[in-house]
């Protein structure tokens, strides 16, 4: 199966560009920090690492109802890495993420094995992993690590 996503974006003034995802579908705005950009809208580096946590979010979530299981508020936190190439270009190195579980591990008792399948029904960290590098940390809602890679 292949299928496509389109969105256009127009350029509003300086680095500030509309972003129309298509019908029936609220628009936003990207725009890059200041002093390049006035910072009225994410960067594109904010929504690279938007797509790659809610992405992540979304297929655990999704693994766990499989077996119609749910872990409550799952909360993620994402930060990306950006630093310098040999051509001084600014790039994308890293991105780490922390999935909190909402409810206890204990009470979701496949919990394992969706760990273990979750991240590759993950369009876009799997996507990206060839080029940029990701981490992932899922925790209990008490701080204990469920699962790190």
């Amino acid at each position: 199966m292949t299928s496509a996503v389109s969105i256009t974006l127009t350029r509003q003034a300086n680095y500030k560009f509309l972003v129309d995802y298509g019908p029936g579908l609220p628009g936003g705005t990207l725009d890059e920090p200041a002093p390049l950009g006035g910072s009225e809208g994410p960067s594109p580096v904010q929504a690279l690492v938007t797509a790659v946590a809610g992405c992540l979010s979304a297929s655990f979530v999704f693994a766990l109802a499989k077996f119609k299981e749910d872990p409550g508020p799952v909360a993620i936190a994402a930060t990306c890495s950006l630093a310098r190439n040999e051509y001084n270009r600014m790039r994308v190195t890293g991105v780490d993420v922390t999935l909190k579980l909402g409810t206890p591990p204990q009470t979701l008792a496949h919990l394992q094995r969706a760990l273990a399948q979750f991240e590759d029904f993950c369009t876009v960290s799997q996507s990206i992993r060839a080029g940029i590098p990701y981490t992932l940390k899922v925790v209990a809602p008490d701080g204990e690590v469920v699962k790190a890679a």
